[in-house]
């Protein structure tokens, strides 16, 4: 399937962009490339193969929520530029 520069000119349009002619030309042989492409896929024979969602198998990409001991509170607030005890002190953003 050819696309005409028309029709280039129309998908730019819709896309909000502006090409030059030089552009046009490009997008319309590499557009009719990928139609021509998905043309050749559409005549494969995929009765057998079931619908997937995806090719890979499904794994859980989180780590195990286990409880562990906490850093001491000096070691996390060492480099804290203010504190308060033992918290960070931040500066007031909202006032009452």
């Amino acid at each position: 399937m050819s696309l005409t520069h028309a029709e280039v000119q129309h998908i730019a349009e819709l896309a909000k962009l502006q090409l030059t002619e030089a552009e046009a030309a490009l997008y319309q042989e590499q557009l009719s490339d990928i139609l021509d492409y998905m043309q050749r896929l559409n005549t494969l024979d995929t009765e057998a193969i079931p619908p997937t969602a995806s090719v890979l198998p499904l794994r859980s990409v989180m780590r195990a929520d286990v409880s562990r001991p906490s850093l001491p509170v000096d070691e996390v607030l060492a480099n804290a530029p203010a504190r308060a005890g033992d918290a960070f002190e931040v500066r007031v953003i909202l006032e009452d």
